[in-house]
């Protein structure tokens, strides 16, 4: 069952949508409009490779269009009609009642690809998305994010919306290698959809709120020093996670066979997301539509900093990993203390001696030493096996010589005519058995003895 679950939540947290947008947008309760800004990028590269025919059309080719219009421009009429029609699908009751479009499309050839950047921003204004408002609270709807249409838009001659629709007009050959092909149809793709952002339920989302309402957060709504002391509610959509699902690029990948194999890829941007609201928004659902009951200030106790409890569970889940691991590392130590004490624990100090092992050298000596054992007591339990004796044969036994012979060193001078005559010669060569009898020898003897 774990593992199922495990591998359920592996797949539904690493699915990714097709579509990208980037949206940021603030909304003020006590104004009929606030204004919100989406961008749409897209990069697609053509490559070849091997070269080719392709390859000879584009070779050196570089240009640029890129335009902005505002709401008096046909096109933009008609693309503002076409993404409210969207919104009111959707349920919303909220309208777009002013928008500007900015578009920028590059192409740009190299030696082994061409690259075409595709960028829309739509900056606008919107209104009627305030629902009820009884002087305490006021209902404000957030079911208008899916900014999408599917449709061609043309403004001043330029279609902004479907991608291929740029090649087959401004590089007409390049579009005859595409048509009918697996890549047309990814460059048929329409850049101007968020459906994503309507699709991730807010309360994924991640909901900060600043109680201060600090001024420099005032200026970003438009609005005055009047703000000071409400608050700014903020969600954000973006993060790459089990419950939102990873946020990657889109990738798609076509080849073309012609008089060379040619790959077309077209590489989308992933999705992200900022909502504000003046004053403290708490989510709610109306017959479908994802609301927000706005307050001019939050809940008494309200301390929470992100949606829901999840953040919570993770934050007392971590504290309670940390306390058992804690207790099991007290209960390993405790175990290994208890078999330290019972087991070897060395020689007690107070049965060691110390004495000196260094040797002196002309006028210089070393401080070296080592510890013994007083007694022999309980030697069998601290000796090293080191010191066992080796299983070796005993050495060999040796007979001495005569008494005089092997004794005596003055005996042993017989041949040069000086036998027992150490004491003449002002030196012994005497050992402990010796039974010389000049003085000289008996006091080598004797300090030998």
């Amino acid at each position: 069952m774990l593992s199922v679950l495990l591998a359920t939540l592996i797949v539904v947290g690493t699915s990714t949508p097709v579509w990208a947008a980037q949206l940021d947008a603030r909304i003020n309760p006590d104004d009929e409009t606030s204004p919100f800004k989406i961008a749409y990028l897209k990069t697609v590269f053509i490559e070849y490779p091997n070269g080719g025919n392709l390859f000879d059309e584009l070779k050196g080719k570089e240009w640029t269009i890129d335009g902005t219009a505002d709401s008096s421009n046909p096109g933009v009429q008609a693309l503002m009609a076409e993404l409210n029609r969207g919104i009111a699908n959707d349920g919303s009751q909220a309208q777009i009642s002013d928008l500007n479009v900015t578009y920028d499309f590059h192409l740009k050839a190299r030696n082994i690809n061409t690259s075409v950047d595709y960028r829309v921003i739509l900056e606008g204004t919107l209104s009627d998305y305030v629902i009820t408002d009884d002087g305490q609270r006021t209902l404000i709807d957030l079911g208008w994010r899916a900014l999408t249409t599917d449709k061609e838009v043309v403004i001043d001659g330029i279609e902004i919306n479907i991608p291929i629709n740029i090649l087959r007009d401004n590089e007409p050959e390049v579009y005859t290698y595409f048509d009918g092909t697996e890549a047309e149809e990814i460059l048929r793709t329409p850049l101007i959809n968020a459906d994503f952002i309507l699709e991730q339920p807010l309360t994924n989302w991640h909901f900060l709120f600043d109680p201060t309402g600090i001024n420099v957060d005032a200026g970003t709504f438009g609005l005055d020093d009047e703000i000071s002391g409400f608050v700014i509610s903020t969600w954000t959509m973006g993060e790459s996670s089990i419950r939102e699902g990873r946020q990657v690029e889109r990738v798609f990948e076509a080849e073309v066979m012609a008089d060379q194999l040619y790959v077309v890829r077209s590489v989308q941007s992933s999705d992200t997301a900022n909502l504000s609201t003046i004053g403290f928004g708490a989510l709610d659902n109306l017959d479908g539509i994802e609301i927000a009951g706005v307050t001019p200030t939050p809940p008494e106790g309200y301390a929470t900093t992100s949606t829901g409890d999840f953040p919570v569970m993770i934050v007392y889940g971590m504290a309670a990993m940390a306390a058992i691991g804690g207790i099991g590392f007290f209960i390993f130590s405790n175990r290994s203390l208890k078999n330290e004490q019972s087991g070897q624990t060395g020689i007690d100090p107070s049965r060691l001696v110390g004495y000196e092992t260094s040797a002196s050298s002309g006028g210089y000596q070393t401080n070296r030493g080592e510890a013994q054992l007083k007694d022999d007591t309980d030697y069998q339990q601290t000796r090293s096996h080191y010191d066992e004796p080796s299983q070796q044969s005993p050495p060999p036994q040796t007979t001495p010589s005569s008494q005089d012979e092997a004794a005596c060193g003055c005996a042993a001078s017989v041949e040069m005519g000086s036998e027992c005559d150490c004491e003449m010669q002002g030196a012994c060569l005497c050992d402990g058995t010796c039974k010389c009898g000049a003085d000289i020898c008996k006091e080598q003897v004797r300090s030998m003895s």
